[in-house]
């Protein structure tokens, strides 16, 4: 299996396609062992997509020690230093968004264009929602919070008039295979807690690549007016909303055209 050393750490990475490198930086929980993934998607028809397992998730270690978005940040450059990609286009969703602006915060060079999908700033431009604050809830529990919050459209109403629809998200949110393994539980706190720290709101303007800030309309965890914020942030930044909450690039079939277009637009 492809792993890398970097920082001190073996990262599980993957890589398929053809064409200019990319680099996807997932969110929250990530595992590539679940499938479908990014790899399942339309991006490896078009570049030579990169992913990774970050730390303390899937297979890559799982460190008992305190961490900063930074790290996360340092990370990807890192990943991509072992590789041996100078330069790359990037992904970053949800909190793989956090980890991108900090990498393309960190080291410019290795960002030639950036796509922060359903992320937030922190600090004065607005946080995602806290998921620290309901580490306690597992399973059907998270689930049945975390439906109304990731669409608001599909509150208490919709849920009770879409029974069977309802019944499979709260399947599908519950279910994590590897919750067993040593070191998933703290590998996912660990995260948790430098999420909870994630503030580049101040140096947003620093970002001089290409950007597009793509969000759904009706994401409650990554908020609307939060990329309204951010993308008025960002010099010539880019804002895309598409039919959708915070899985937008799964319910909305324009999303993965139009960031595509956007990775592959003349700089």
């Amino acid at each position: 299996m492809p792993f890398a050393r970097v920082n001190g750490l073996d990262l599980y990475w993957e890589r398929q396609g053809a064409g200019e490198p990319l680099l996807f930086i997932s969110g929250t929980g990530s595992d590539l062992r679940n499938k479908p993934n990014v790899f399942d998607g339309p991006l490896t028809r078009h570049f030579d997509l990169l992913a990774y397992d970050q730390r303390g998730l899937g297979r890559s270690d799982k460190p008992d020690a305190p961490c900063s978005m930074a790290d996360y940040g340092d990370d990807a450059a890192g990943l991509m230093d072992v590789l041996g990609l100078a330069r790359a286009k990037v992904v970053g969703v949800s909190f793989g968004g956090m980890v991108a602006q900090e990498l393309v915060l960190r080291r410019p060079d290795k960002v030639s264009r950036l796509v922060l999908a359903c992320t937030s700033p922190g600090g004065a431009g607005g946080a995602s929602f806290a998921f620290h604050e309901i580490e306690h809830l597992k399973g059907e529990a998270r689930a049945r919070h975390m439906i109304p919050i990731s669409d608001t459209r599909h509150d208490d109403a919709w849920s009770a008039a879409h029974p069977d629809a309802y019944a499979q998200m709260v399947a599908l949110g519950a279910a994590d295979p590897y919750a067993d393994e040593p070191g998933h539980a703290m590998g996912a706190r660990r995260q948790l807690e430098a999420r909870a720290a994630h503030d580049t709101w101040d140096r947003l303007p620093q970002i001089a690549c290409p950007v597009m800030i793509a969000a759904g309309r009706y994401d409650g965890i990554a908020l609307p007016q939060t990329q309204e914020r951010m993308a008025a942030r960002i010099p010539g930044a880019e804002l895309r909303f598409f039919e959708g909450g915070h899985p937008f690039m799964l319910q909305d079939r324009a999303a993965f055209p139009a960031m595509i277009a956007f990775l592959q637009a003349e700089a």
